[in-house]
């Protein structure tokens, strides 16, 4: 029976064939300084991405002001942004499988520039167009952006162990309330909306391009370079022939994600967590734009007031998007879900039609405590499995950007019938959606997604390689197969095996498998993980060889 070798022996030997490969993405974060400096990194990443909206939100009645919009002209208006994130983020989910979030991230940086260039541009030159394009380009730059954020954020909450994804929507939040105070500052100093958005506009691409190196690591592109080598073929008889069959499948199908990406459009969960999300982009959404000017029509007060009301809003989430952390871990995911929901009817009704303005407030703080765990929670249901998360997470950010581009026009024709303030209690309907289809962001139960949230072995630990066993004895004992990926389908290039995680092999039975055939001679192999991951010590080695 020929020599089968450890898996350890086996990667290095394919290392070695591609020329030393570069460090894995999975290893790079295997530091716990490197964990937490791409955390903190992406923490200010999402706290930046809150600025630059609330900079610009906050600023929205005096760019209508200075181009004479009608609430109806403004909803039209308004509805570029949604149209350029709706044609972005279908494309977002297969162009950051295909080149990778580091290319989606400079991207985004660069669209960021110049839509608030034309942001400015637009009220100073008294062009619509102008303002509209900006618009437009913001929406793309925020939808290109956004699904590598999330990817990445919910592959550090993985490997952290436990839930911290609303932390860095809290991250966004607490950007988003620097953002109102400075443009409720810029507005109290008639600073011109031009200059406010250009020094925007500078430090975000500035910022969004020297955190790419520390944050972007689970979305790195999939495409294997052109003159890569075969390693099965050059690694001879003494393989498994089954093992390298998996690296050998997973290789070839490199480069060819674009069907798989689609695929998510066609999974009803994620459709329907898409409507959870969709719910909830409605209401944070509708809050940040139409919030302000709510106030300020609805009672009568000062843009810097409105400008206040809105940060009120934003640091309600905040405050919940920090505790939310410790109440999903202890209650879970549907439990929270529909508690937000409720939480959220009860505050825009109460903001709908209370007499005083503080009694608004109380029914801002209490719509803003309802909005904060929707999304994150949506984001993390859709990235339960971690190489079907980039697609899935692009097709539920396309029902948020779909909510985007309905909410504007409906409701500032809304706003025209019935007066903005009013017009916002419609958005109770989409929440009443959202509670009733909390049960769809229950934990997947399958194989890939067990396999993410199962703790990972110390840095450094070897995959199946007892302690004191330099490199792992060679071993005539077979060792298990499994034909499913991680990503839980069987392979689909004729590959009968993959190399299994770590974590893969703490959800599988030690039992007897049934024999497999293997890929080159066709002969029966007999699998037994357990017999095949038996620490030997050195002692009881030498003397088999001896007697051999």
């Amino acid at each position: 029976m020929p020599r089968i070798d450890s898996k350890r022996t086996l990667v290095r030997r394919i290392e070695s064939i591609r020329g030393g490969a570069a460090q894995s993405p999975t290893d790079l974060l295997s530091d716990p300084r490197a964990l937490s400096r791409a955390r903190w990194v992406l923490l200010g990443v999402f706290a930046l991405n809150g600025v630059m909206m609330s900079s610009w939100l906050a600023r929205i009645p005096s760019v209508r002001d200075a181009l004479g919009l009608t609430p109806a002209d403004l909803g039209v208006v308004l509805l570029a942004g949604a149209v350029g994130a709706l044609a972005t983020v279908t494309a977002a989910g297969p162009f950051v499988t295909r080149f990778g979030g580091r290319v989606a991230f400079a991207v985004s940086a660069v669209l960021f520039g110049v839509a608030f260039l034309l942001l400015g541009l637009g009220p100073a030159t008294g062009s619509v167009p102008l303002l509209a394009a900006g618009i437009f380009v913001n929406g793309m730059a925020f939808s290109l952006g956004n699904v590598p954020m999330n990817v990445e954020s919910a592959g550090i909450e993985r490997r952290v162990g436990r839930t911290i994804l609303p932390q860095f929507h809290a991250a966004f939040s607490v950007g988003a309330v620097v953002g109102s105070l400075v443009g409720a500052a810029c507005a109290h100093a008639q600073v011109p909306v031009l200059v406010q958005f250009v020094a925007t506009g500078a430090v975000a691409m500035a910022w969004r391009l020297a955190a790419i190196p520390a944050t972007v690591h689970d979305t790195l592109p999939t495409r294997a370079p052109a003159d890569a080598p075969a390693p099965v073929e050059a690694l001879g008889d003494a393989v498994v022939d089954v093992e390298t069959a998996g690296l050998r499948a997973r290789l070839a199908r490199r480069g060819a994600r674009l069907g798989a990406a689609l695929s998510a459009w066609r999974e009803p969960r994620t459709l329907l967590i898409g409507l959870v999300i969709l719910s909830a982009a409605l209401s944070e959404g509708s809050a940040n734009d139409w919030l302000s000017l709510a106030v300020v029509d609805g009672f009568a007060q000062t843009e810097a007031v409105g400008a206040v009301v809105f940060g009120t809003f934003v640091a309600a989430m905040t405050v919940m998007r920090l505790a939310g952390t410790r109440l999903i871990d202890r209650f879970g995911r549907v439990t929270v879900l529909r508690a937000s929901g409720v939480a959220s009817i009860a505050g825009l009704l109460l903001f709908g039609f209370a007499p005083t303005l503080p009694l608004a407030g109380a029914g801002v703080v209490l719509w803003g405590f309802g909005a904060a765990l929707a999304v994150p929670v949506g984001i993390a249901a859709a990235s339960d499995e971690p190489l079907r998360a980039a697609s899935r997470v692009s097709v539920v950010s396309a029902f948020a950007s779909m909510a985007s581009l309905a909410a504007p026009p409906l409701l500032g024709l809304a706003a025209e019938a019935m007066g903005a303030r009013h017009a916002l209690v419609l958005i109770v309907a989409a929440m009443v959606l959202s509670v009733l289809l909390a049960r769809q962001v229950t934990p997947l139960r399958t194989p890939a997604a067990l396999a993410a949230r199962a703790p990972r072995r110390p840095a450094g630990a070897d995959d199946g390689v007892p302690s004191g066993v330099e490199d792992g004895p060679e071993t005539d004992a077979p060792v298990a197969v499994d034909a499913v990926d991680r990503t839980g389908d069987v392979d689909r290039d004729g590959a009968t095996g993959a190399v299994p995680d770590e974590a893969d092999d703490a959800h599988r039975p030690r039992r007897a498998r049934r024999p497999r055939a293997t890929p080159r001679t066709g002969a029966s192999v007999t699998v037994r993980r357990a017999a095949a991951r038996r620490p030997r010590n050195r002692l009881s080695h030498r003397r088999e060889e001896t007697s051999a």
